[in-house]
């Protein structure tokens, strides 16, 4: 198994990659950098000679090349295609003839499905134009695929004891709890993004000089919206977007008081120390950043690092829900 953990843990650390990059694509108006798929105004690469760009106007002339952002879009399907490569290698030697791990066998075979669903979703981001609820699912596939990766690295890692994890297992419970939380947030997280909703409160911690301003939670949680509207900038009124954005807030607070009780508990026992220490980091570091997103107006380097340490806190996470379940070979 220490092939298959080697694997899965590279590709895990690939899916974190294309997990910012994707918030990097997202963040700096790229989306629909090239209006169709797989390819980019019909090429494999993207339009870069004069002649190139010429055509692809011609092709798209509602959607004019717009070269710094067809790159960025190319580039993150590429690495995306090479994940799903190494899922595939993943697959293969799970299910090698003489292994016996039937666990194993079914989370490879979950992320290939997973990640096929995810490539679809992918597709639909461009096709149906940013449709929020496409690209919150898009965002929330590409974290499920990078949790089912660490899980299998995780499984298939040979153990130094069979007991070591019986330190954690007293907080099994409370780590399920923060870890549903936690995924609530993400989604939250994922539909402000997806709606523009980011700035609708540009203070804090009141929202528009005001602790409850006007807000529209009807619309703004409506889930299915009309099929072919340009979603590019958003499209609710402020109303709703403040509702999207003060729940997130809210969600911030409860995910903060959660994660921290846990930390907390988890800092008072020398043997779970270091796993309370990585998540306290990690959780104030999120939130820091989330506050900073606000305050600076949303600036790209902190909008993407609020997403990448949101992965990396839901990797702490299940970590935690790993080692909180005692393994015996």
């Amino acid at each position: 198994m220490k092939q298959l953990h080697k694997v899965a843990l590279f590709a895990a650390a690939v899916a974190f990659v294309v997990i910012v990059l994707g918030a990097y694509v997202r963040l700096s108006h790229a989306g629909l950098g090239c209006p169709d798929w797989p390819g980019c105004y019909g090429q494999l690469t993207w339009p870069a000679e004069t002649q190139e760009i010429q055509q692809a106007n011609e092709a798209f002339p509602e959607r004019p090349v717009e070269s710094g952002k067809a790159w960025k879009e190319m580039v993150h399907r590429y690495l995306a295609g090479a994940l799903v490569l190494l899922v595939l290698l993943i697959n293969y030697l799970a299910w090698k003839p003489g292994r016996r791990a039937g666990k194993i066998r079914l989370l490879a075979a979950g992320l290939l499905v997973l990640i096929l669903f995810q490539a679809a979703l992918g597709m639909w981001t461009v096709t149906l134009k940013l449709f929020p609820l496409v690209v919150m699912g898009h965002l929330l596939g590409g974290l499920a695929t990078f949790s089912l990766l660490l899980w299998l690295a995780w499984r298939a890692r040979p153990l130094d004891s069979d007991h070591e994890n019986l330190a954690y297992a007293p907080y099994r419970t409370a780590t399920l709890v923060a870890l549903a939380v936690l995924i609530v947030q993400l989604g939250l997280g994922g539909w402000t993004s997806a709606n523009y909703s980011a700035l609708a409160c540009p203070d804090f911690p009141a929202c528009q000089g005001q602790w409850w301003p006007n807000v529209n939670f009807k619309d703004g949680f409506v889930l299915w919206r009309e099929i072919g509207v340009d979603y590019e900038g958003g499209v609710l009124d402020l109303a709703s977007r403040t509702a999207i954005h003060l729940t997130h807030r809210i969600g911030a607070v409860v995910t903060f008081l959660v994660l921290g009780l846990l930390s907390l508990r988890l800092l008072s026992r020398p043997q779970t120390r270091a796993g309370g220490t990585l998540l306290g980091v990690l959780l104030l570091s999120q939130f820091t950043l989330g506050v900073l997103n606000v305050l600076l107006f949303l600036p790209l380097p902190n909008a993407v690092a609020h997403n990448g340490t949101g992965a990396l806190l839901l990797a702490a996470t299940l970590w935690l829900v790993h080692r909180s379940h005692p393994r015996y070979e």
